[in-house]
């Protein structure tokens, strides 16, 4: 299997231009919806955060849910007149590119997140939309030998799911073994002959090269988004709330999760896929992209759902932790800001993990829907809301202590008109739904308002939550030559072949004693 190289024989080399003058047909990046006609009451239609500013604040028109290989029209109507006297939506009108420390979080998003800043709702849904990918672009099906991987080579990933327009390119994808404590989160296919008897599939690196977007964002930007999961919650049942040492660095008082632990660290040598730890791969192509672009200002921005938001604090962490993000600008030692857009995660570590965190600089923001149960888990009898937790996990050495990271921006799905009342969990714990809540969302108090356009029916692509009814079925088959529909061979990418050289300059040891895949 060829290494992961993609388009980084020259990382530097950039996109065409993107196109600015982006068609309502393409609302979304997500592909192979399928869903029914309905008609639906909405006063803005939802569009890309892209092209807002470029569109009638009063537009009533029809749209188009992204759709491949076929687009399914849905008319839109005022919800009601009193939608005229809602709250005047405010744009924060200075340039992205002046003011991205602030909004990725230099401040912990002091006064941008009552009332919402229009700039932290775009970048909270851009990064949203990233962890999203890992869901479009996974193969669930148990039927599919390619079960457990993603269904694009790295080299197609942005333009099979119609994202080319946010400029970034994959540099490696993520796996991860099995082989650990959290069965119920793998994806196994049921066959025989299978790509992998050990790995999944766990998410991407990639990095922006359009010289457009990177003038946009005001500098070049490192994104790593893991993989959760969409509705299948049954993982959650797999934590015992058992801490591990992270042993990152040589405080033993700092401690993860082991379930979390375990996918993070753990490999499998005799799998070309991972024989590398997701640790590993992490650490090493931060260091490779870092060394690559040390002349220019960058951010490393870690976004996650679920599970995935879990595995995204921890490798926040890891990176600071490790000093991989101190580089050399001109004789001078510099941190490059690490920010975490985390969807719906549950609680990471004990409290000194989150400490720790703090003092590195670590910037998190937690997206969660109050009615979610994953957030609040582990630790329901010891954590961050408890007087007295610091005494009992320092002096009491209690061993079930967790604490969330970072500045919480709370949502509630009953303040959506869109949304109908369901106790099913996975509804309240859905990615696409968090994201319909983001947009919506002015402050506390405030009424619900969509300001994006980003197409409702995007909430029922994994669960039935909006009012009407819809449908959506994948079955990732596409039409061969001769006009039978097959679900296609695919190449599965692996590692980069310089992974232990990196690897080795991170921990500091000449001669590992690792082997690339």
């Amino acid at each position: 299997m060829a290494s992961l190289v993609f388009s980084f024989h020259n990382p530097k080399a950039t996109h065409s231009s993107i196109d600015e003058t982006l068609t309502l047909k393409r609302t979304h990046h997500h592909s192979n919806l399928n869903l029914k006609t309905h008609h639906m009451l909405l006063k803005n239609q939802p569009f890309s955060p892209r092209t807002m500013a470029a569109t009638p604040k009063n537009s009533r028109a029809l749209f188009r849910c992204s759709s491949s290989p076929s687009s399914t029209t849905i008319n839109i109507h005022e919800l009601d007149e009193t939608q005229e006297t809602l709250d005047v939506h405010h744009e924060d009108d200075r340039p992205l590119s002046q003011v991205w420390r602030e909004i990725q979080g230099c401040n912990h998003w002091e006064g941008l997140l009552d009332p919402m800043n229009s700039h932290v709702r775009q970048e909270i849904i851009r990064y949203g939309e990233f962890a999203q990918a890992c869901y479009d672009s996974f193969d669930f099906d148990p039927n599919s030998k390619y079960c457990g991987t993603c269904k694009y080579q790295g080299s197609q990933f942005f333009e099979k799911l119609g994202m080319n327009h946010f400029g970034y390119q994959i540099s490696r994808y993520l796996y991860a073994t099995s082989n650990i404590n959290l069965p119920n989160f793998f994806q196994h296919s049921r066959l025989s002959k299978v790509w992998s008897t050990y790995a999944n599939w766990m998410g991407y690196i990639a990095v922006t090269t359009d010289e457009e977007e990177i003038r946009r964002l005001g500098r070049r930007d490192i994104v790593i988004a893991w993989r959760g999961t969409v509705t299948y919650l049954e993982w959650i049942y797999d934590l015992k709330d058992i801490l591990h040492p992270a042993h990152f660095k040589d405080d033993p008082t700092i401690k993860i999760e082991a379930g979390f632990y375990d996918l993070y660290t753990k490999k499998e040598k005799s799998c070309h896929f991972c024989s590398f730890s997701a640790r590993e791969q992490i650490l090493a192509e931060v260091k490779r992209l870092l060394d690559y672009y040390r002349d220019e200002e960058i951010s490393i921005t870690i976004t996650g759902h679920s599970l995935g938001a879990a595995l995204a604090i921890i490798s926040a962490y890891d990176i600071a932790e490790m000093g991989v993000n101190v580089v050399n600008d001109g004789g001078e030692m510099k941190k490059v800001p690490i920010t975490v857009y985390s969807f719906a995660g549950p609680r990471v570590g004990n409290l000194k993990f989150k400490e720790r965190c703090d003092e590195l600089g670590v910037k998190v923001l937690r997206l969660t829907n109050v009615h979610d149960m994953v957030p609040t888990v582990p630790g329901i009898i010891a954590n961050e809301k408890m007087q007295f937790q610091k005494y009992l996990e320092e002096t009491l050495s209690f061993p079930w202590s967790y604490a969330h990271v970072g500045t919480e921006l709370a949502l509630d799905q009953t303040h959506s008109p869109f949304l109908k009342s369901t106790n099913d969990p996975s509804c309240a714990h859905n990615l696409e739904a968090l994201l319909h809540l983001v947009d919506g969302y002015h402050g506390e108090g405030r009424r619900f308002k969509l300001v994006t356009r980003r197409d409702i029916a995007l909430v029922n692509k994994s669960c039935d939550f909006l009012k009407g009814e819809y449908g959506d079925e994948n079955k990732g088959m596409v039409r061969s030559s001769d006009g039978r529909w097959v679900v296609p061979e695919r190449l599965v990418d692996a590692h980069r072949s310089d992974t232990a050289h990196h690897l080795a300059q991170v921990l500091g040891v000449a001669n590992l004693p690792l082997e690339a895949a």
